[in-house]
């Protein structure tokens, strides 16, 4: 069986097709500056040159039909025909509290999607069109919607209620959602097996550190907690958003700078984090260059990251009902010694030590703590493209 999966940004989208019978990558690529001049696919398949088309993309639409002609282009394709595929999956950001699965897309669906733009302006507006798109272009083709927040659905209302008036909550849904659900997931299932045990019978923390970053408590397979909130802003300093804050900084800036609600949204998501703190980048891989040849401000906004992370862990191995594990995942927790060693510097006391020969490694799956550590130390690379295939597949059959 083969799948197709689709994450569509607002000006860009990414695909894969997978081969089921052994969730092997068939081909992938990117499609970048969607309604921006210069926009260009760039098709990828092993053992071949890459293929690159440069054309005029005014929407995911227009978009989404190259995707089909690079996926079946008699030189480059890798299917001969689109009935090869079986169904097609669809990162989706937000899906609220009434979408807490993946789910065939039906009219239904959509207009769930719909409702939940407010909560993810940025990304659901681009999740909807692609998948219009393909229903479209391919139609009776069954298409699958993957929530990042559904994974995160199990949490006590105690945990992802928030303590403003109740009122709120009843009528605009104001609450705690999470995101990064799909890649928790994939580490809730492969980290059992890569320690030999049953996936109901650890309890761990799922540290994804990216441009985006999130950390989740799970138990027995199931998330109790996680950072990030009503939107992926809350929570941990990221590449370009604050994270927690006092809610009054944005009140007070705004008064002062005489903002409107959307310049301050854009100051919080985009002009924040560590690219505010450092004003040199937000890629870490550029901060650490920096600290290590004297920035001060390239290294306050890597310590800034670094308590705050550790911050989120401490709180979450005391509300797990015992932690057998951590797991680094996501760009900077895959591929970063130095970060995965600040954050697990002096924890010993609570059982976590790093073995430093162990951490010198870069997207590996491996254990990276000593054998005596109380606490398993672990690198599982994430794999949200194979999660979304799965899902899809399991609810097309």
């Amino acid at each position: 069986m083969k799948i197709l999966i689709i994450n569509c940004g607002s000006s860009s989208l990414k695909y894969q097709l997978m081969d089921m019978d052994n969730e092997t990558i068939i081909g992938k690529g990117l499609v970048e500056r969607i309604g921006i001049p210069g926009s260009r696919i760039i098709h990828e398949v092993e053992g071949m040159n890459d293929y690159i088309v440069e054309a005029s993309m005014n929407d995911h639409k227009e978009a989404i039909k190259y995707v089909f002609d690079a996926i079946t282009d008699e030189k480059h394709g890798i299917v001969k025909s689109l009935d090869e595929i079986s169904g097609i999956g669809h990162r989706v950001l937000h899906g609220g509290e009434k979408l807490s699965e993946p789910v065939i897309v039906t009219d239904e669906v959509k207009e769930i999607i719909k409702e939940n733009i407010k909560f993810g302006p940025l990304h659901n507006p681009g999740n909807l069109m692609g998948i219009e798109a393909c229903e479209e272009i391919v139609p009776g083709k069954p298409n699958v919607a993957v929530f990042d927040t559904a994974f995160h659905q199990t949490m006590p209302d105690y945990i992802y209620m928030y303590p403003i008036p109740y009122e709120y909550y009843k009528k605009y849904a104001i609450r705690k959602y999470g995101f990064h659900g799909t890649s928790h997931k994939y580490i809730s299932y492969r980290l059992p097996e890569v320690m030999g045990v049953g996936r109901e019978e650890i309890n761990f923390v799922s540290c994804h550190l990216g441009n985006g970053s999130s950390l989740a408590a799970i138990r027995k397979g199931k998330c109790y907690d996680t950072s990030m909130g009503l939107t992926p802003l809350e929570g941990l300093e990221m590449g370009t958003r604050s994270g927690n804050i006092d809610p009054t900084v944005v009140t007070f800036i705004m008064e002062e700078e005489n903002l409107t609600p959307q310049q301050m949204n854009t100051i919080l998501n985009k002009e924040s984090g560590a690219l505010g703190v450092s004003g040199l980048s937000s890629d870490f891989r550029d901060l650490e260059d920096a600290a290590d040849e004297g920035n001060e401000r390239a290294k306050l906004a890597l310590d800034m990251f670094v308590i705050r992370v550790k911050r989120f862990l401490g709180a979450y191995i005391a509300e797990l009902d015992g932690c057998d594990a951590i797991a680094f995942t996501g760009g900077i927790g895959e591929n970063s010694k130095t970060i995965r060693d600040m954050v697990c510097k002096d924890l010993e006391h609570i059982g976590i030590k790093i073995d430093p020969e162990r951490n010198d490694i870069r997207g590996k799956e491996q254990l990276i703590s000593t054998d005596d550590s109380k606490i398993k130390v672990y690198v599982v690379p994430t794999n949200e493209e194979l999660m979304i295939a799965r899902d899809t597949m399991n609810l097309i059959k």
